[in-house]
């Protein structure tokens, strides 16, 4: 459901929890709000309408937030891998495509003729890759310091959530750009799933999990919202802060 308040366009979305909540999710300050369902519209707006300042300043924040330009898979490019930010470099072979970092270079190999739709495709599996390799280690890692244990995980390019889980089947989707972002945040994304396992709202027993088990989670969030952004194309949705 859509309201606007105050020239607002707002997200409302009802489900079985106990508490409204509201978020601006980046890069483009949408806002969202997730109330119990048996709270009229009016108390929505109204709740809404208390935190307007808030909202605002985030929205403000957001539009200044750094994005990287739309990718052509050039000379010359920049990619981000684990938080570190290498160049670019195309070079052209028959024998195979890969990607191999090499001091603050990232030396494509693709055919000449390839285009910028398929080397990005082959640049997203090469993630994908990545990925699968850190998730093996560090999903186990929080499994048995937190006894939450995930029925399967999988990764997925997602432009609305860093991450999610199906608590009736126990099953993790982790979004592939995180093999962009710093380690610490992949961890903190792995450990806020499984938390989700024991609790499905964001409330004050949520909230316990992460301090007990990560009592620098908040800096690992601030961390991972703040980083370079992927390119999105105008009107199209963006890389949300789902935590």
């Amino acid at each position: 459901m859509q309201m606007t308040i105050s020239g607002i366009p707002v997200e409302v979305t009802k489900k079985n929890i106990k508490n409204m909540h509201l978020a601006v999710l980046p890069p483009d300050g949408k806002v969202r709000v997730s109330a119990p369902e048996n709270v009229s519209d009016e108390s929505i707006a109204m709740f809404v309408r208390t935190k307007l300042g808030w909202v605002r300043k985030q929205r403000e924040r957001f539009e200044r937030q750094p994005r990287q330009s739309r990718r052509e898979y050039v000379s010359g490019e920049t990619l981000y891998v684990w938080g570190q930010q290498y160049f670019l470099q195309v070079e052209y072979s028959y024998r195979g495509n890969s990607l191999v970092l090499s001091g603050n270079k990232a030396i494509l190999t693709v055919r000449k003729e390839s285009t910028a739709k398929q080397r990005e495709a082959f640049v997203q599996e090469w993630y994908r890759g990545l990925l699968k390799a850190e998730v093996e280690k560090y999903l186990p890692k929080w499994e048995t310091a937190t006894g939450f244990s995930a029925s399967g995980w999988q990764s997925k390019y997602m432009k609305t959530k860093w991450g999610t889980c199906n608590t009736s089947t126990g099953k993790i989707w982790l979004n592939l750009q995180l093999a962009k972002k710093p380690v610490e945040c992949l961890e903190y994304v792995i450990l806020h799933e499984l938390a989700h396992l024991r609790v499905k709202d964001h409330g004050p027993e949520f909230t316990a999990i992460l301090d007990k088990y990560m009592p620098y989670w908040r800096e690992r969030k601030r961390q991972l919202n703040e980083s370079w952004l992927d390119y999105m194309p105008p009107g199209s949705d963006a890389l949300a802060d789902c935590f």
